[in-house]
């Protein structure tokens, strides 16, 4: 029996996802990281700003592992995760504040929002960070997000995720 030796050197493997996002929103992030960019005065990234998006967007959608979407960029999980961070914080900074939100409300004549929450469900953390992004509500873990919508379900307002463990009426009454 002849035994075979391991293949040398490492091949890297991308694989296609499908995400059901419109051209508007990858352009709307791209147009975001190039000002970013512009103000910083970053000369060069290692990709462009449109798959550096399409990138963020794919974790954020569809919650992929930092170490594939590297891998199949040719970048390291740092840099991926420096990305998102990054675009999440510059999408934080585009949202409007409460007080804005409802005097937009009483502006356009409007007497009723609605305020409702929900536990985004994602893989269970490892160490100290675990229990606190537990619900035992939903038997899940995940942060929560709270959203105001006026009487019509347009999205008016959404404050930054809560843990997990903690209830809406709660997350309610801090924000």
């Amino acid at each position: 029996m002849k035994k075979s030796s391991p293949a040398e050197g490492t091949v890297n493997l991308a694989h296609c996802v499908r995400l059901p996002l419109s051209s508007a929103t990858v352009n709307c992030v791209a147009t975001l990281i190039r000002a970013r960019r512009k103000k910083i005065r970053s000369r060069w990234r290692a990709l462009n700003d449109g798959r550096i998006a399409v990138i963020v967007l794919a974790h954020l959608r569809n919650d992929e592992w930092l170490a594939d979407l590297a891998g199949g960029a040719g970048v390291s999980a740092s840099t991926v995760r420096r990305w998102v961070l990054e675009v999440t914080g510059l999408l934080a900074a585009r949202s409007p504040r409460l007080d804005r939100a409802l005097a937009k409300v009483a502006w356009e004549g409007g007497c009723v929002v609605l305020l409702d929450g929900t536990l985004v469900r994602t893989r269970r953390r490892s160490g100290q960070g675990n229990r606190k992004n537990y619900s035992d509500e939903h038997k899940a873990h995940g942060p929560l997000f709270l959203a105001l919508t006026d009487a019509r379900g347009r999205l008016l307002w959404i404050p930054s995720a809560r843990r997990g463990a903690c209830g809406e009426i709660t997350a309610a009454r801090y924000d």
